[in-house]
């Protein structure tokens, strides 16, 4: 079984973390009704893509 040879101080791990990052997303607005929305996907605000509506816009009830 593999086992370290010596204990891997903070530092280098910390150096070998560094490179782990998240890459913030893509997004772009909807050319419609101006939503945030990511590129070639639906816009959930007005339920468009490429000009053509697909499905209904949702409504939020009120209470």
């Amino acid at each position: 079984m593999a086992v370290p040879k010596s204990k891997v101080s903070k530092q280098r791990r910390d150096k070998r973390r560094a490179n782990w990052k998240l890459a913030a997303p893509a997004v772009t607005t909807c050319p419609k009704c101006g939503a945030y929305r990511l590129p070639h996907r639906l816009c959930k605000a007005c339920m468009t893509y490429d000009g053509k509506v697909f499905g209904q816009v949702p409504v939020q009830q009120e209470n």
